[in-house]
């Protein structure tokens, strides 16, 4: 299992924060991922760390496939990956409706289809083949324009492909399609029989050119005991997501059994209750979609991600002092490696 480094959406004090990436690099950090949402743009921040750092592997986590056309996603793609030396990853994903018509005004539809189109697109473009398109949802060139190739020859010609999916169809795809799926608050405990059928279904479909899907999950970490104190960040963000971010982590966590709750958290948050909204989201949730706890209580989540298919860890350290974070980053890595903390 790999250990990554997942950013938050703030920006506030980010140099000091790539500071905190390189000494988690020397810990052992195996990739750092850097979000957009409607926050700042992934790809400045995607720059800067590429210089910060020598070997780990840097993703964004998700650029959004509607504010973008597909050539200048390849493009930008292509951009990271030479100024990394080959060590980029095009996390992608359709956001949702709020943000994407919120925040950008512009329509969302048929997320499906368009991630499809574009994923063929950005490996057409890093193969520097001539490019001609002609989808339901994109066609390139426009006539009477002529078709071109990319100018610049990329590192690699197969940038893996992460794909950000929470709801059946979406996840059915990634595992037919990308090279990782970015997953979002998953309980390992209820996610295969959640997520199990659309990845089977996926996977049936799947190249085998493609390798094993690399199954990428982000969590709050902390050695610590679980406190609502040090978990109310976390709380916070289910709440967000659940009443204020569209319709699809809501239906995530309904198909956890949630199905009340859900509709609470909706109701309070879409109120202005945003306080009220987060207390109710439930404890069982928020436990298992973190990875906080003592060490005896760690090593059992790793094995049970694992177990349940997992084979990226994305860590958000919670700890107080940055000598505290990088500690538990190695603490977590030997637990990664050998089972010890």
């Amino acid at each position: 299992m790999r250990l990554g480094i997942q950013l938050g959406y703030g920006g506030e004090g980010f140099a000091q924060a790539v500071d905190e990436v390189a000494e988690f690099e020397a810990a052992g950090a195996d990739l750092v991922v850097v979000p957009e949402a409607y926050s700042f743009d992934a790809v400045s921040q995607l720059g800067y760390l590429a210089a910060r750092t020598t070997r780990m592997e840097l993703a964004s986590g998700v650029m959004q496939l509607y504010t973008r056309t597909p050539t200048l996603t390849a493009m930008t793609a292509a951009g990271l990956d030479y100024v990394s030396g080959g060590r980029f990853s095009l996390g992608l994903g359709a956001s949702g409706p709020q943000v994407i018509e919120g925040f950008h005004g512009v329509a969302y539809d048929a997320p499906l289809a368009r991630t499809r189109e574009i994923v063929e697109i950005c490996r057409r473009v890093w193969r520097r083949e001539t490019l001609v398109h002609e989808g339901e949802r994109y066609r390139i060139p426009l006539p009477p324009a002529r078709p071109l190739k990319l100018i610049n020859r990329p590192v690699r010609d197969r940038i893996p492909i992460l794909l950000a999916a929470m709801g059946p169809r979406n996840v059915a795809l990634a595992a037919e399609i990308a090279d990782g799926w970015q997953a979002l608050f998953l309980d390992p405990a209820v996610s295969p029989e959640v997520f199990g059928p659309a990845l089977a279904e996926g996977r049936a479909r799947r190249d085998p050119a493609l390798g094993p899907l690399d199954v990428m999950v982000p969590l709050p970490f902390a050695v610590a005991e679980p406190t609502d104190h040090l978990l109310a960040r976390h709380r916070a963000q289910l709440a967000l997501y659940i009443g204020g971010m569209g319709t699809f982590a809501g239906d995530l966590v309904r198909r956890y059994g949630y199905v009340a709750e859900t509709a609470t958290i909706r109701e309070l948050f879409r109120s202005g209750r945003r306080a009220e909204a987060a207390a109710a989201v439930p404890e069982r949730l928020v436990h298992a979609t973190a990875l906080v706890g003592p060490p005896a209580d760690l090593r059992d989540r790793v094995a049970r991600l694992a177990a349940a298919g997992v084979t990226t860890l994305l860590v958000s350290p919670l700890a107080a002092t940055r000598a505290e974070r990088v500690k538990e980053v190695v603490e977590l890595k030997h637990v990664l490696i050998d089972g010890s903390l």
